[in-house]
């Protein structure tokens, strides 16, 4: 369970490039449940993920995670707690190491010591069992270089590490954004597996409507930094795309009325 209270975040403050990315977050999702971010450019999906992750300290706020307060944590620290998959297929892996390699450090999130570099046989085939699953005949492949694979392939390796040791909190980044159709829909199918398999804690940032409206037990719809629609239950079963669409252009209505307001307010002392 992850709860965020009243978070906010500004950047450039008191400069003509002032963002309010975040303002006054506050939300709870229970532990098991899935919900899906959506929303235009610039409203605060990925700086809430980045702000949940420690990319950055809020500037007002918290973040507690079972009952743990980690919104002043280090993120390397926060790592313990938390797996991430980006939208660029090649982050979040170090790309000149081998797969088998970048697997053993996944196994090794948040525990002190250093990566024995010689992994033992036994070792390799647990690699293995879990990797075939993917589907995609990398278990034959654990001592190739990472960085070699395609995006496709490095996306579900990079999803199956996240949730190797199964983390409280699960964040996806628009992970199948830079993907082609057909192998974003592989990720997103082995996605609903992993999360549904390990009952795992997930927020999911995207801009694709068909995923919004099929994954997901809940969709959060943020605008200029707040959440402007919380829809769950029987009301998130019932969405379609049409009715994700509707609500995404009151909001592109209302700005451009709030646009116009603030026009003429401006030239009446021109």
């Amino acid at each position: 369970m992850i709860d965020i209270l009243n978070l906010s975040k500004t950047f450039h403050p008191g400069t003509i490039n002032e963002v309010n990315a975040l303002c006054d977050i506050t939300f709870r999702v229970e532990e098991g449940s899935f919900v899906v971010l959506v929303g235009t450019n610039g409203s605060g999906k990925s700086s809430l993920l980045n702000a949940i992750a420690g990319n950055f300290i809020a500037d007002h706020g918290k973040i507690i995670l079972d009952g743990i307060d980690i919104t002043r944590m280090a993120e390397h620290k926060r790592a313990k707690y938390i797996g991430r998959v980006f939208q660029n297929p090649f982050s979040g892996t170090a790309p000149d190491m081998s797969i088998a390699e970048n697997i053993a450090l996944a196994a090794r999130r948040g525990q002190p010591g250093n990566l024995r570099w010689a992994l033992p046989e036994t070792l390799l085939r647990g690699f293995r069992e879990r990797v075939k699953p993917l589907g995609m005949e990398l278990e034959d492949r654990l001592d190739s270089p990472i960085g070699k694979l395609s995006g496709g392939q490095r996306q579900a390796l990079t999803l199956l590490m996240a949730s190797w040791i199964k983390p409280k909190l699960l964040l996806l980044d628009e992970h199948t954004a830079a993907l082609d159709p057909k192998t974003a829909g592989k990720v997103i199918q082995l996605t609903e597996e992993v999360v549904r398999k390990n009952q795992m804690t997930t927020l999911m940032v995207t801009h694709s409507m068909p995923q919004a409206v099929k994954m997901g037990d809940r969709i959060l719809m943020l605008h200029k930094g707040k959440i402007v629609n919380d829809m769950n239950g029987q009301e998130k079963q019932r969405l379609k795309i049409g009715d994700l669409m509707t609500l995404f252009d009151e909001i592109r209505k209302k700005d451009q009325i709030d646009q116009t307001v603030a026009d003429m307010i401006d030239q009446m002392y021109v």
